[in-house]
């Protein structure tokens, strides 16, 4: 009779039983179909990679616009019938829409077209593709600058910027393992 231990099920040291060694699960594989073959082919495809991020892109600042355009309040708030403010909010939305998806949609496709270009050139997948397609981004979405800052100012700053936050976005996903 084997002695148990407090816990009541496993048994103590004095009574031993032969441990089996674990064999490894063997899974089957499966080998993609032709169809799986050339969608990963399309997919892989630069332009249209960037055209997709860019509708993706442009549909995040449409929604976005929505939501923020909802938010502002009009200055002439006291003053103004609750027609007024309802049509002044549904053109601050439709304005703000508008502008967000233009925005997002040109930061995808760009964003996307960079680094596809760039992991095709280097035949690698990792953090510097990121890097250099932020950096690119950035530097072309503020290179028309603004009152306070213009030109390569603008762009150097948006540049190391972007770059920075594609980075800490991309080290947040943990993609490139």
């Amino acid at each position: 009779m084997a002695t148990t231990n407090s816990g009541g099920n496993e048994p103590s040291a004095g009574a031993s039983a032969p441990k089996q060694p674990e064999t490894p699960q063997i899974h089957s594989f499966r080998m993609p179909t032709v169809e799986e073959v050339r969608a990963q082919e399309v997919w892989n495809n630069c332009f249209v990679r960037s055209v997709s991020s860019g509708v993706m892109g442009g549909g995040l600042g449409l929604f976005m616009g929505l939501f923020l355009g909802a938010l502002d309040n009009p200055i002439m708030q006291e003053t103004m019938t609750g027609r007024q403010q309802l049509i002044y909010q549904a053109k601050q939305m439709g304005r703000r829409s508008w502008s967000s998806c233009k925005a997002f949609a040109l930061m995808g496709l760009v964003f996307s077209a960079a680094e596809c270009v760039v992991e095709k050139a280097r035949a690698k997948h990792d953090t510097t593709n990121t890097v250099v397609a932020g950096c690119v981004t950035g530097g072309a979405m503020s290179a028309k600058g603004n009152l306070f800052h213009c030109g390569p100012k603008a762009a150097c700053m948006g540049c190391a910027g972007f770059a920075a936050f594609s980075v800490l976005i991309e080290k947040f996903m943990d993609r490139h393992t």
